[in-house]
């Protein structure tokens, strides 16, 4: 049912997964942020809701003209439809969609489906080819009744053990974090499946949780354990493996500060007047570095204590030394912008203002067809549609 035009009626660039049809079973962040993505490639997202629709749509404030500005966030590019799963023609209408389409994705709790037949093995008897994405918390076997809150992994998973001050409380992070790694993994296992069915004409499950996306997440944090037997702890600012690597302080603030070659620390010793630890034995590589990083911090902080954050920054960057502001996300989006990454798009015919795909191809660029969409938008054309003879397959 793709019409090949965005919604304001330009013609829409052909992108990689045109001709696909998603139908979209997920609500509220990790499954949503799938489809999104697979939408801004070109795949057609059907997204199903109950009728009291996806959680985010009340979680508000912050809201845009009355809708929530976190389900704005995560849920261009799709057509909705209100199907109630508890009604016997809704949940018929259901089927007939999933048999209809290329990839299912869902994120309810492990088994949730199978009491209206779409779960996996209900779907695939119908469709085979599909590609069936399953989102969970904590994966189907023992951890399958456990609630998937992206708050509830990063304390299960240890990445609170590592948030914030040494001396204070675990923190969260600032950002569902899990969920949007989940999403994205989701993401990289339906391209997977599709080039395996690309090859073979087989379809398949991809599942995925939170749980293990955030100890994977970890690398270097879970490595420390699983392979040297150590238990990361709360650092706060701090890198366990290099310095500087963290804030350190300016005349009028702190600003970022990295050198994690011998090179970048030369080069950060020339600009701030410290020569003279270029060849200082304490200071020589970065196992060094990182064991005197008391005596190391209290040169950097005299030395940075002269000059501003930008007059720092202009320094620092010119001489090949990384180092950043510390910004709120309005000025991290005019960075963006002033950067020529031109961070905003402007979607439909609403004009939605959104952050734009971060994944560029010169060939098949992504694409912003369709507003988010209200509950229930498009339910009409879809029922019409589904209830059509030869209204085509996978």
């Amino acid at each position: 049912m793709t019409t090949g035009k965005s919604q304001n009626g330009t013609e829409a660039v052909a992108g990689p997964l045109s001709g696909l049809l998603v139908a979209d079973l997920s609500r509220v962040l990790a499954g949503p942020y799938s489809t999104q993505m697979l939408g801004d490639l070109g795949a057609e997202i059907i997204k199903v809701e109950s009728p009291v629709g996806d959680e985010t749509r009340s979680w508000r404030p912050p809201q845009r003209d009355g809708v929530s500005t976190y389900y704005l966030g995560i849920n261009r590019n799709k057509r909705d439809i209100v199907l109630d799963f508890g009604d016997a023609e809704d949940l018929e209408l259901t089927k007939e969609l999933v048999r209809r389409a290329d990839i299912v994705i869902e994120n309810f709790k492990p088994g949730g489906l199978k009491k209206f037949g779409l779960d996996y093995e209900s779907v695939a008897k119908e469709n085979p080819n599909v590609i069936y994405a399953s989102i969970s918390g904590f994966g189907s076997k023992e951890g399958a009744k456990l609630p998937g809150y992206d708050l509830i992994v990063q304390a299960a998973s240890g990445l609170m053990s590592l948030t914030g001050s040494p001396e204070g409380e675990p923190f969260r992070s600032g950002v569902s974090v899990f969920d949007i790694m989940t999403g994205m993994q989701a993401t990289i296992g339906i391209l997977a499946a599709l080039n395996h069915r690309n090859l073979t004409g087989e379809g398949q499950h991809v599942e995925v949780n939170l749980m293990l996306t955030a100890l994977a997440a970890m690398a270097n944090h879970s490595s420390t354990y699983i392979a040297g037997g150590e238990v990361p702890f709360r650092m706060g600012n701090s890198h366990p493996s290099l310095f500087p690597y963290e804030p350190l302080p300016a005349k009028d603030g702190d600003i970022i500060i990295v050198a994690a070659n011998n090179t970048q620390f030369a080069s950060l010793c020339r600009v701030l007047g410290l020569g003279q630890l270029i060849e200082d034995e304490r200071f020589l590589d970065s196992a060094s570095r990182n064991l005197n990083r008391k005596a190391l911090r209290e040169y950097l902080v005299e030395a940075l204590s002269k000059r501003s954050i930008q007059e720092w920054f202009t320094l620092l960057t010119d001489a090949g030394v990384a180092c950043g502001p510390i910004n709120t996300i309005k000025q991290g989006v005019e960075l963006a912008t002033s950067l020529g990454l031109d961070p905003v798009i402007q979607v439909g015919d609403q004009q939605i203002p959104m952050i734009r795909n971060a994944i560029g191809l010169s060939k098949t660029p992504a694409s912003y067809r369709l507003s988010p969409p209200s509950l229930g938008q498009h339910s009409q054309e879809i029922r019409e549609w589904l209830q059509s003879p030869g209204g085509g397959t996978n």
